[in-house]
């Protein structure tokens, strides 16, 4: 596909392959592996959001409490290190989800979420974090006439149950936004919503940790967990972890307690990069208030810009891999690229010339309720938080804190929600895994081309409670 003289793919010519965020000389070293033996009150396993904040949070909480995390590679390199940095207030992958599951619990819930990002922006504060957070809110724009009515709709049910600081934007309101020939609407929420460097967050939370005395291990693999009288022991290629507890924070990769793998589908996503923008090609756009968007298909984009105006551009194909296997291999989708490519020149015309610096992808936890599930394995002494579906920038913060409550035996406000208390349906088991997510992705594709119209397959799959989704 070609736009004017310019064919979209001659801008992926020199990209590098590897995401943008990691590509920086602020980059920290990798600390040791593990040798030996160690001994812990809490062993956190992953050096993602979920394992840093709990090595955080559960200092702050006792300082006095002996605290280790072993991470597999580096602190930040996965998910982690490589997302679009939209850190939402949201626990439940947007209120309308949360609405469809908890109904009951959607104030809580919203209330709570708020409550998290305000806390997690305090903690940036407290440990001098810069990560370019920067609270700019996120536009959903309408691409397609129904999706006018869907987010007219979706702001008049905010404005019912209360859900706070959503505008609705007609289409030369969105225009004023982000000019774009494609935007015919769009629904701005004001304050739920933060841009970030996730790579930075993630090195700012490890140093964090290291300045409470939290012991990291790097390049060391948790590959067994087992109990012991006095708690858990957890291998390690060089040695073992004797902690009191244990919590489990390995997003996609295959846990230790082997019985939630089946609610985890690992999902490749894919981004690019523009190189920085001039300031006229940037005052071509627009986008003055810096918000994040994302389109209102059921294959979105998300995009944003970065602190060197440089444009983030990702989403649409969301690929399963049969067998669900994480790979270095699969974190490059040249397909992928060439299909973002051409629809970044198709949203900004303006911008032909432009090239593309970095183009990445990895896996996406993907649980079929699309927000965290949470509990305990080991009679108590390990608890763990997964599936946050591509919406953990803000919620793994909250999830720290749920498997701290869960260890400690504490009934909170948290533990005793519906949300945490309650499991995703599993996936099924290869084959129908894969014949399963690849009907799915046909017929999402199908209702973005029908007018939004979903089928029987998708109206059935809503109805059991199973979705698809990053």
């Amino acid at each position: 596909m070609a736009t004017g003289a310019m064919n979209p793919v001659k801008a992926l010519s020199d990209a590098t392959l590897r995401p943008y965020w990691l590509d920086d000389p602020s980059r920290p070293e990798a600390l040791p592996a593990l040798v030996g033996d160690e001994y812990c009150d809490l062993l956190v396993v992953g050096g993602g959001y979920t394992g840093l904040w709990t090595a955080l949070n559960a200092k702050e909480r006792d300082p006095g409490r002996d605290v280790v995390l072993i991470e597999g590679q580096e602190s930040g390199w996965a998910a982690s290190g490589r997302n679009g940095g939209f850190c939402a207030a949201s626990l439940t992958h947007g209120w309308a989800n949360g609405r469809a599951r908890w109904p009951a619990e959607l104030t809580a819930l919203e209330e709570l979420g708020h409550r998290n990002l305000d806390g997690l922006e305090a903690a940036l504060a407290r440990h001098g974090i810069d990560c370019d957070f920067e609270r700019t809110g996120e536009i959903d724009v309408a691409t397609a006439p129904h999706q006018v009515h869907e987010l007219k709709e979706a702001a008049e049910e905010a404005e019912t149950l209360g859900v706070r600081g959503h505008v609705f934007l007609d289409r030369d309101a969105v225009r004023a936004e982000v000019d774009s020939p494609t935007f015919l609407a769009g629904l701005w929420n004001r304050r739920g919503v933060a841009m970030l460097h996730p790579a930075r967050l993630a090195w700012g939370l490890k140093r964090a940790c290291l300045a409470l005395s939290v012991r990291i291990y790097e390049h060391t693999p948790g590959t067994g967990l087992s109990s012991r009288s006095a708690g858990v022991a957890v291998r390690t290629p060089y040695g073992r972890v004797f902690a009191r507890h244990a919590a489990l924070g390995t997003n996609a990769f295959p846990s230790l307690v082997k019985r939630l793998r089946p609610y985890i589908a690992p999902v490749y996503d894919y981004a690019l990069m523009t190189e920085p923008l001039t300031p006229e090609q940037l005052a071509s756009v627009g986008w003055r208030r810096r918000q994040g968007l994302s389109d209102s298909a059921n294959h979105f984009h998300y995009f944003r810009l970065t602190a060197d105006r440089r444009i983030l551009w990702g989403g649409y194909d969301i690929v399963y891999r049969y067998g669900g296997g994480v790979r270095a291999e699969y974190d490059h989708h040249p397909a992928t690229y060439r299909r973002l490519a051409g629809h970044f020149f198709r949203c900004f015309p303006q911008l032909e010339g432009v090239r593309f610096s970095h183009t990445w992808g990895g896996a996406i936890d993907t649980c079929s309720r699309f927000s965290a599930f949470f509990g305990t394995a080991h009679r108590g002494r390990v608890a763990y938080a997964l599936g946050f579906t591509g919406l953990g920038v803000g919620a793994t913060r909250f999830g720290a804190d749920v498997m701290l409550d869960l260890l400690s035996g504490e009934r909170t406000e948290r533990t005793e929600l519906e949300m945490v208390r309650s499991k995703p349906l599993p996936f099924p088991p290869e084959p129908v895994r894969s014949v399963g997510i690849g009907i799915t992705q046909w017929a999402m594709t199908r209702a973005d081309a029908n007018g939004g119209r979903r089928n029987l397959w998708l109206k059935a799959m809503d109805k059991a409670g199973l979705g698809f989704d990053s």
